[in-house]
């Protein structure tokens, strides 16, 4: 089933959240009535868990107000990228939105973070691009969260395919002419009692926008 709402730009000096912990109808609202204007949640990286975002989950987090994109879930930490990996993990990525109903045109964040130290570049980089070309051709928009231990340099991010970034709350490269869209606040905190990570939403240096979802009124 399709989810409500509108795909479009978001709104710039916004703050929102990112969670790993369910958002019930009533938490929505919790949220939207605190000044949060978006929630991004998670898409496992094969069947969707049941601690993993859901239609009706999406679909209350909408109708509260609040703004929605997803991100999936990482490896454990020390994971050795592929390109081979990349391709199922973004197909994997794609067909776990659209099983949810997300339409076409909204980003879908890819997480890399906690990578092998060992790991060449270019095997990060092949597995980005492999997970950017499966979520593109989908037809959703691939963002990348930059977490610690990315391996890839300002550069080297630049150079993939992405157009649109998230930074996380750890110390990671600048993205040269770009920079980015999302960025994570550190610490960590809890509020309306799940743990939560505050995200503040800006248009980088390029004008690109996060493209999220969201029920107009």
């Amino acid at each position: 089933m399709l989810l409500p709402g509108a795909v479009e730009s978001a709104t710039p000096s916004v703050l929102g959240f990112d969670t790993d912990t369910i958002v019930s109808a009533a938490l929505a609202l919790q949220f939207y009535a605190l000044g949060y204007k978006f929630c991004v949640r998670y898409l496992s990286l094969r069947e969707q868990s049941s601690q993993d975002l859901t239609n009706e989950e999406a679909t209350n987090i909408l109708n509260s107000g609040l703004a929605l994109m997803a991100v999936q879930h990482v490896r454990n930490p020390g994971w050795s990228p592929s390109a081979i990996m990349g391709q199922q993990d973004g197909q994997n990525a794609a067909s776990n939105a659209e099983q949810i109903g997300f339409p076409s045109g909204v980003n879908v964040w890819c997480d890399l973070e906690g990578v092998n130290k060992t790991a060449a570049p270019q095997d990060v980089a092949d597995y980005c691009q492999s997970w950017y070309n499966a979520v593109n051709s989908a037809g959703y928009i691939p963002g990348l969260y930059v977490g610690y231990q990315a391996i890839l340099n300002g550069e080297q991010l630049y150079g993939l395919s992405f157009q649109h970034y998230w930074r996380s709350q750890s110390t990671v490269p600048a993205i040269p002419n770009r920079g980015y869209q999302l960025v994570q606040f550190p610490p960590s905190v809890t509020a309306n009692g799940i743990a939560i990570d505050v995200d503040f939403m800006q248009a980088d240096s390029e004008g690109g926008q996060a493209q999220w979802l969201r029920v107009t009124t």
